[in-house]
């Protein structure tokens, strides 16, 4: 199959269309949580933070669908921004159900240019799904929360990961239709928006330690989830969960590469380091 061709289009359109599932956050097998779980739900200090982002993601996209000329991918942007929408409203369930510390704030205006902000918002849907795959494999691990809910967060984290698999696509296929789908420049404008996207990601941690308003989480309600921790373990999780996850899409389909690839280079270089200690 070629990049960027008629039948690619098919098939990561098809593809995406065909996986979507039905379900209605208010239905969803929530699971009553003893004085235990409760208290460290509601000492995670992130809730507010997550429920916009993803209340942004879905009014991003819709935006972005409306300008999409092709009828197929446009039809499967519109399902992706209602994916988006509905991870939104099953955050607010979770938050109304669990009363977790949460206020809702008004969107931020999208900006002029859907396009930028549907392309900014992919590449930081991959950097966040890389990150939250080994999160959610060690909280999952380490029995943090009840199971039930795990099972509930899975349905998201499924969900995430064909965003991601059909933005890698979509972005190889419009930029070969653009006439810039050369492998570097390819490489080059994934590590500026990476780039863009760590940015980001830095921001939206220093203002979740601001909120939380001085409080140390990881000394209160996370002493599970941290035993043990290390960096190599936390990178080992996130490789080894993205490459589970991402096998589960045809073999022709894209992946995100560049993440995975610098990710195993490191670890590479972990693995060294005590044969050489030992050397010495």
């Amino acid at each position: 199959m070629k990049i960027g061709s008629e039948a690619h289009k098919q098939r990561f359109c098809r593809q995406f269309i065909g996986s979507h599932q039905h379900f209605d956050p208010e239905t969803l097998p929530w699971p009553a949580l003893d004085a235990t779980a409760l208290e460290r739900m509601r000492a995670i200090p992130f809730w507010q933070e997550v429920a916009h982002t993803e209340k942004r993601a879905g009014a991003i996209v819709a935006a972005f669908a409306q300008t999409v000329g092709d009828p197929l991918v446009r039809e499967a942007v519109e399902l992706q921004g209602i994916e988006e929408t509905r991870h939104s409203e099953l955050l607010s369930v979770m938050i109304r159900r669990y009363g977790l510390p949460a206020e809702e704030h008004p969107l931020d205006p999208l900006g002029d240019d859907p396009y930028a902000a549907f392309t900014d918002f992919g590449y930081g849907e991959c950097l966040d799904s890389f990150l939250g795959f080994g999160v959610f494999k060690i909280a999952r691990q380490a029995q943090f929360l009840p199971e039930p809910l795990f099972q509930i967060f899975d349905r998201l984290m499924v969900e995430e990961t064909r965003h991601i698999v059909f933005f890698v696509n979509w972005m190889a296929w419009q930029k070969v239709a653009r006439g810039q789908g050369a492998a570097v420049l390819r490489a080059v404008t994934s590590m500026w928006y990476y780039g863009r996207a760590i940015g980001r990601l830095v921001g939206t941690v220093r203002r979740g330690q601001k909120e939380n308003d001085g409080k140390d989480f990881s000394a209160t309600q996370a002493g599970i989830f941290l035993d043990g921790f290390t960096v190599r373990g936390f990178i080992e999780a996130c490789y080894a969960e993205n490459s589970r996850r991402m096998a589960e899409f045809e073999a022709e389909l894209l992946r995100p590469r560049l993440l995975p690839a610098l990710t195993g280079v490191a670890l590479s270089g972990m693995r060294l380091i005590p044969r050489r200690k030992a050397a010495a």
